[in-house]
């Protein structure tokens, strides 16, 4: 699987967990280059707190586009140190 935005590959990997129609990259797929920090958070019901990467890519800027839940609760343990992707990023 690759997540692509602006013409970039952000992160690629064989290894995603898909939850919920989301496929969860391993974080160390992530090219770190691409990400800067967010201060934006929000609460999933059974996941936990999910916290939030931007993503700069050739100049453009797109804001919490990068999601991951850093200590998620037990039922989505399949994701820890994961990232997924939303905001117009392609993953195919």
């Amino acid at each position: 699987m690759k997540a692509s935005w602006n013409n970039t590959v952000i992160a690629e990997s064989d290894d995603t967990v898909l939850v919920e129609g989301n496929h969860y990259f391993p974080e160390s797929s992530l090219k770190k280059e691409f990400v800067t920090f967010s201060n934006h958070k929000t609460s999933c019901a059974w996941k936990g707190q999910a916290s939030y990467y931007t993503l700069i890519v050739n100049g453009e800027t797109n804001p919490d586009a990068v999601w991951y839940y850093p200590d998620p609760k037990p039922e989505a343990q399949a994701i820890r140190g994961r990232v997924a992707f939303w905001k117009g990023v392609i993953v195919a």
